[in-house]
């Protein structure tokens, strides 16, 4: 992994031009002079952080800020780790970037940024409801959501297995241009279990983890079961989990996991894109992380994948979100140039530079930014991430899993996996009233 460095100045420059564009919405520095230190996700493509300094030192010398750049990785835990510390000593960087929960974890020590967002929204639009749900706390921007790291689960599968097993070709299903389709319609979950058990018996079983202490299995099974319509709480704090949307997801589990490969609770974040890189997977939820990863060591697979939206419920089709924002900390020093840099980088031909090196990985929180030109271009197959981000007529929205309860007890739901560890008993036979059970007797230890 990267190390942290600062920004090498000279070699920066080179990356990016100096004529880089200044935000249309210009929060004033006061001059801005002074030093700024930033704490910044190390980016899984490591061709991403260069193009990243480069942009910060063009805005640093436009605004005679000396920038230090720490890129910290979430590899062991480091950029976590560092937070906390931070948070504790109330010293170290002055911009700090948080993924999904982490800015509701310490927005007590972070300065509010409505300013920066109310100048990015008015010149982009609205962020969506999940981007609202995490950055937006007791009425005020916590963080600017930034497109840096942040990155959905979609689905990615086999063309040839899904047509050859299934019947059905996905690149129909949503080709790489505008428009929907009636096979998108036909997207469901039903479809999907069909898909599934057809796949299993040809031996490509579809890599779904189902155990706990995975994003991957929080985020899947979160997003499968608010497509139900199955909340384990409401916004009041009131559990809701013996209704009879719980029931028909559990039944649903039951049926689907019986096709999924016999280790997938014990699958971590990387085992499904391990089971899809070596060939043994028709179809994976993930970022284009694992696809990317086979079209270098396995062209074969990677040629052959197709990235599209997750399948309908009778809630709607949810695909599941894990965005990132920069905090700033209250003892940070600079904070308007902070807030200055943030709206810079937010910029649509800054997110769009930045989405290059990243192979398109990163999506912007505003959709407005969903056309970007990257997700044309990524090949191959010639328009295999076309349907990576949400565009308007996929009839899909980004969605947090557990948003539907308070803040206070969604962020333990996903620190302790409650709903991927609902699914884990399924694998090993407990009924659906034990499964609820045990869910409402977490639930009430949550809200103690």
């Amino acid at each position: 992994m990267r190390h942290a460095t600062g920004i090498n100045r000279r070699k920066a420059l080179k990356l990016v031009t100096a004529t880089a564009a200044l935000p249309l919405v210009h929060i004033r520095t006061a001059g801005a002079a002074g030093k700024l230190n930033l704490g910044l996700y190390d980016h899984w493509v490591k061709e991403a952080n260069p193009v990243m300094q480069g942009l910060i030192e063009t805005w640093a010398e436009k605004n005679k800020v000396e920038v230090k750049v720490d890129f910290l990785t979430s590899v062991g835990g480091k950029i976590y780790l560092t937070q906390a510390a931070e948070a504790q000593a109330q010293s170290g960087h002055d911009v700090m970037a948080f993924d999904q929960w982490n800015t509701h974890q310490y927005y007590e020590k972070l300065i509010p940024v409505d300013d920066a967002m109310a100048a990015l929204i008015k010149q982009y639009g609205p962020v969506s409801d999940a981007i609202a749900f995490l950055g937006k706390i007791e009425g005020k921007w916590m963080g600017v959501p930034m497109a840096w790291g942040a990155a959905p689960l979609p689905v990615c599968a086999r063309i040839s297995m899904l047509k050859q097993y299934g019947g059905e070709d996905v690149t129909e299903w949503y080709p790489a241009k505008p428009g929907n389709t009636p096979g998108a319609d036909g997207w469901t979950y039903d479809k999907q279990l069909k898909l599934a058990e057809a796949c299993h018996k040809a031996g490509f079983p579809f890599a779904l983890g189902c155990g706990s202490g995975s994003t991957d299995a929080n985020q899947t099974w979160g997003a499968t079961f608010g497509a139900f319509g199955a909340h384990l709480m409401d916004a009041k704090g009131n559990i809701t989990i013996d209704t009879d949307n719980m029931r028909e997801v559990l039944d649903y589990v039951k049926r689907i996991v019986a096709f999924l490969p016999p280790d997938a609770p014990s699958f971590d974040d990387a085992s499904n894109n391990r089971a899809l890189i070596s060939g043994k997977s028709a179809l994976i939820w993930n970022p284009p992380s694992a696809w990317a990863v086979a079209a270098k060591e396995a062209p074969t697979v990677g040629n052959d994948c197709w990235t599209f939206p997750n399948p309908r419920g009778k809630a709607g089709r949810l695909v599941p979100m894990r965005p990132y924002f920069w905090g700033i900390w209250k003892w940070a020093q600079n904070q308007s140039a902070a807030k200055d840099l943030m709206v810079f980088l937010s910029q649509r031909e800054n997110v769009d530079k930045l989405s290059k090196p990243a192979a398109g990985y990163d999506i912007p929180p505003f959709p407005t930014m969903s056309d970007l030109p990257i997700w044309e271009e990524v090949a191959p197959p010639k328009g295999t991430m076309y349907n990576y981000p949400v565009r308007p007529w996929h009839k899909a929205e980004y969605y947090i899993p557990g948003s539907s309860a308070p803040p206070d007890v969604a962020v333990q739901m996903w620190g302790r996996s409650t709903v991927p560890s609902m699914v884990a008993r399924i694998t090993q036979g407990a009924s659906i009233k034990t499964v609820m059970d045990w869910a409402k007797q977490e639930l009430e230890g949550f809200r103690r």
